[in-house]
């Protein structure tokens, strides 16, 4: 998990988004709603925009530390991703990602890095790149889900979407909210490795785009080491004029994965 506390710039950042279209949910989950009308509920319940601004709230806590920070957050839809990190108004970092690319620098350690999503694979311990990585900030699920291999039933109030044969080391289910078709919790086992992935959204806000979760609550272990990382977004923008200044300072040292 080196460099992990790192890694939740990223996180915060990949909130871009697809399409989103009217869906119509309900109170109470349906016992009739079959995969295939979940899984053209979830693709339309992704939000749609051009440009982002936001403030996040990012809580980190591992056996180590406990440290909160707030980012300020610039998006351009599938293109560009930009924050500054800082902590009473010192800046800590500065992240600039594209689909094919993670750059960023710290200025506590005058380090850099520039590379692909490998690092951020290993930490969640599944295969993550751009577009599963925005999956998880935008609440829509990690891996998509068809009525060919998945199934659905009801429980309490949610709708739970899992494979019909779950592999011994690939454990993973869905809970879906009836209300927005959003994910509720997303979780994935990988036992023979000790490695567990839980992500929980506690809620969600809805804008003229459509549904974005308001607090993500993200668990990693591995090995018996523990990573909590909760995200609170405040002060959402969408389709506003906005820079994506990126700069790494001269003299910084690169870091070696």
């Amino acid at each position: 998990m080196k460099h992990l506390f790192s890694l939740l710039f990223v996180l915060v950042l990949l909130s871009a988004c697809g399409g989103a279209k009217n869906t119509t949910g309900s109170n109470t989950a349906k016992p009739s709603m079959t995969v295939k009308d979940l899984t053209k509920a979830h693709a339309n319940a992704s939000p749609n925009f051009t440009t982002m601004a936001a403030r996040v709230q990012v809580v980190y806590e591992n056996e180590n530390k406990l440290q909160s920070i707030t980012a300020s957050l610039r998006m351009e839809k599938d293109k560009k991703i930009w924050i500054k990190a800082s902590i009473l108004g010192i800046t800590l970092a500065k992240v600039l990602i594209t689909p094919d690319k993670v750059s960023y620098y710290e200025t506590i350690g005058n380090t850099y890095f520039e590379g692909d999503f490998t690092l951020l694979s290993e930490w969640l311990g599944t295969e993550i790149n751009f577009n599963k990585a925005q999956a998880i900030l935008l609440g829509q699920s990690i891996f998509p889900f068809d009525a060919a291999t998945y199934s659905a039933t009801v429980a309490n109030n949610k709708y739970k979407v899992q494979p019909k044969v779950q592999p011994q080391n690939f454990i993973h289910s869905i809970f879906l909210n009836p209300e927005n078709f959003k994910v509720a919790s997303e979780s994935l086992s990988q036992p023979y490795d000790d490695r567990l992935l839980s992500i929980r959204y506690a809620s969600y806000q809805t804008l003229e785009a459509g549904s974005f979760p308001s607090e993500i609550d993200i668990d990693a272990t591995e090995a018996g080491s523990k990573t909590k990382i909760q995200l609170n977004y405040k002060d959402i923008d969408l389709n506003v004029s906005i820079g994506f200044p990126f700069t790494i300072p001269e003299g910084y040292t690169a870091i070696e994965l």
